[in-house]
């Protein structure tokens, strides 16, 4: 079983940048990704992006392509999401994962950390 835990949520103002990071403990060998999901209030939780835990394979949303990066250390199984030129649409609890799967363009995954809440200022 793998247990994921994010930090680094909060307030900032619209341009502003954040970094959110999701640590990963258990069994972490039998990890085939990680990613990030966000929900909004009253909205449902929408795929944000997901990285590869063997090669750098990442893809993207199209709504914070270009402005969010995500990235990995392997050594410390920990997954990080820069996110720049932040908006206030950005706000929402944003949610680590660990093998995120895709079926008819849905996205789902295996195991959920707790959520970190992100806030945007306009």
């Amino acid at each position: 079983q793998v247990q994921l835990v994010e930090s680094g949520g909060g307030l900032v103002q619209a341009g502003g940048s954040l970094r959110l990071s999701c640590a990963a403990s258990g069994r972490t060998l039998s990890i085939s990704n990680m990613g990030w999901f966000r929900q909004a209030p009253g909205k449902e939780r929408d795929f944000v992006a997901r990285i590869s835990w063997i090669g750098y394979t990442s893809i993207y949303a199209s709504s914070v392509q270009g402005r969010f990066t995500i990235s990995r250390d392997n050594a410390k199984n920990t997954v990080y999401l820069q996110m720049n030129s932040l908006k206030p649409e950005d706000t929402a609890v944003y949610y680590c994962a660990a093998d995120v799967t895709v079926r008819l363009g849905k996205y789902d995954a295996g195991t959920w950390g707790q959520g970190t809440q992100v806030t945007v200022s306009s």
